[in-house]
């Protein structure tokens, strides 16, 4: 068998996320289908760095998978481009080693997040930036969103439920920037890993930090006491990209 690794972007409004699962459309499930058919009907699993929820995009999702002979990269790109459907783009397929996995090999993530704060919304982009209408002051943002960065236990930022016992986790670099051509607020979280709907959760409670509702030092407090009740609320997913993922060498 010959190991495949591949670069993926989607727009996840009509996903149930990235995971494969019953009675519902995935990023995953459409992938091996195509590959099924790519593989004289075959089937081939496809497995994947992340798992996106509901309506969260990815600019730079990696996959992985195995098929049985060595192709061609750029035509095997080319046919899961275009016999994927219209909403998952395959941007680079390069042959992989036969231990590389995508979600298990030591890698960092880069999560982008948009928030349309308009009156009113912008309504072209109601399924790719999440609309906060009300005022906000991007300075106590920019203050408090620095407290993110470092090695914490993120429980206070983690949805309930989660089966993952570990919950620290390295942030290298968080920001958030407004983008003088949309006008839209552009979050930027990189790190090591993050939880379940950390991302959204942390954006939440920026948010009623920007928006006076929050001290601009409850991020610390957050993470000192690791009560998710002191955080914000979930934004929604549709303001979520997963951008980028850089593997370790």
């Amino acid at each position: 068998m010959t190991r495949y690794k591949a670069i993926i972007s989607y727009d996840g409004t009509l996903f149930s996320g990235f995971q494969r699962q019953p009675e519902a459309r995935s990023v995953q499930e459409e992938l091996e289908k195509t590959l099924k058919r790519l593989n004289r009907g075959q089937e081939v699993t496809v497995h994947g760095a992340g798992r996106t929820d509901a309506g969260v995009h990815a600019y730079g999702q990696v996959i992985h998978f195995d098929l049985p002979e060595v192709r061609d990269v750029e035509k095997l790109r080319f046919g899961l481009d275009t016999q994927s459907p219209d909403d998952i783009d395959v941007v680079a397929v390069e042959q992989a080693s036969d231990d590389f996995h995508a979600r298990y090999n030591k890698h960092s993530k880069t999560y982008e997040f948009l928030v349309d704060n308009g009156r009113p919304k912008n309504p072209m982009m109601r399924h790719y930036a999440t609309h906060y209408p009300y005022p906000l002051d991007l300075a106590l943002m920019q203050e408090a969103i620095q407290d993110l960065v470092g090695t914490h236990d993120f429980t206070g930022f983690t949805a309930s439920g989660t089966s993952v016992e570990d919950k620290v986790r390295t942030i290298t670099e968080a920001r958030v920037e407004l983008d003088p051509h949309t006008g839209f607020l552009v979050f930027t979280f990189s790190g090591n890993g993050f939880l379940y709907k950390q991302v959204r959760n942390m954006v939440g409670t920026l948010l009623k930090i920007g928006n006076g509702r929050m001290p601009v030092g409850q991020i610390k407090v957050i993470l000192d006491k690791m009560d998710r009740n002191l955080a914000g609320p979930t934004a929604a997913g549709n303001g979520l990209y997963l951008k980028e993922i850089y593997y370790d060498n």
